[in-house]
Order: C-alpha cells, then sequence, then structure tokens
C-alpha cells in the first residue's frame, strides 16, 4: 500500500493515506515501517490529535482532525454508535447490535471495515467472552494493539 505518511505512535507505526478533504485510512504497521514525514495540513492535524490522544486518553480525536471515508449507511451507523464510546469504556458487540436495530455479526464487520481506527474507536468494542477481534483478526499483532489502546484507556 503507498502511505502519503508514515508517523510514529507508542505501539506501532501507523501509515496514513488522505484527500484534499481529509484523513481517509490508518493502518497500523509494524515498528519496522520507515516513518515518512509529510508537511501536509491534514497530516500536521492527525499527529496534533493523536499527541494529545497518547497524553490524556480521554482526549476524543476525531473531532480534531478533518477525514474523508466513505461508508454504507450501517457502517455510519455503527462508526457513529462507536465514536459515542467514551474513553476507558466498553461495549458488546450485541449492546451496540440491539442500540442500531443490527446483529453482533454485522457490527464487527462494520467495525473490522473501519478506516480510521483510534479516530473512530473500534478498540472500546469487545466480545462478552474474549476482547474480540480488531479490524477482521482475533489474534497476532493487531490484538495486541487493540489490547495496548484499551490498557491506554483504562489508565
Amino acid at each position: 500500500m503507498q502511505y502519503q505518511a508514515v508517523i510514529a505512535a507508542p505501539f506501532a507505526h501507523l501509515g496514513v493515506m488522505f484527500d484534499h478533504s481529509g484523513i481517509r485510512r490508518i493502518d497500523f504497521l509494524p515498528v519496522t515501517t520507515p516513518l515518512l514525514a509529510n508537511p501536509h495540513p491534514h497530516i500536521h492535524a492527525l499527529t496534533q490529535a493523536l499527541d494529545k490522544y497518547w497524553q490524556n486518553a480521554a482526549y476524543q480525536p476525531l473531532g480534531d482532525v478533518p477525514v474523508s471515508y466513505q461508508a454504507t449507511p450501517h457502517q455510519t451507523r455503527v462508526w457513529q454508535a462507536l465514536s459515542a464510546i467514551p474513553a476507558g469504556y466498553t461495549r458488546y458487540y450485541g449492546e451496540i447490535a440491539v442500540q442500531i436495530a443490527s446483529s453482533p455479526r454485522a457490527v464487527g464487520q462494520a467495525c473490522g471495515a473501519n478506516p480510521l481506527p483510534i479516530l473512530i474507536p473500534c478498540h472500546r468494542v469487545v466480545g462478552k467472552t474474549s476482547a474480540g477481534g480488531f479490524m477482521h483478526s482475533r489474534d497476532g499483532a493487531v490484538l495486541a494493539y487493540k489490547q495496548w489502546l484499551l490498557n491506554h484507556e483504562h489508565g
């Protein structure tokens, strides 16, 4: 994937893509991925917002970052529900499903399709018996990223 910027996070590097309207995609990358600076104002807004979030887990970075993504109506409902979950709290897939009149599996699929993790906090949705998945995965590095974010927010 061709990223326009690669920025450092405390647990990984973040590959970032944007267009004229805002940030389109953020991917978690291994820390061995070379950083790639970009002076674009969208990247500056993202790094500033994430720096605030790394320092204060209660900070909600989405409001300070211009974003640009496409979503189905269902994904939009799920992502709006995720954005309403306060830092330090989690919700079950089933709770979100009831809230938006959907199914837990469909909520999980929309969470996995989230192009803006951290900004749209899909990491705050968990399974009843486990942390659930993250970015369409149930193990490996991406689940460690989810756990890092949850630990960060729970102080």
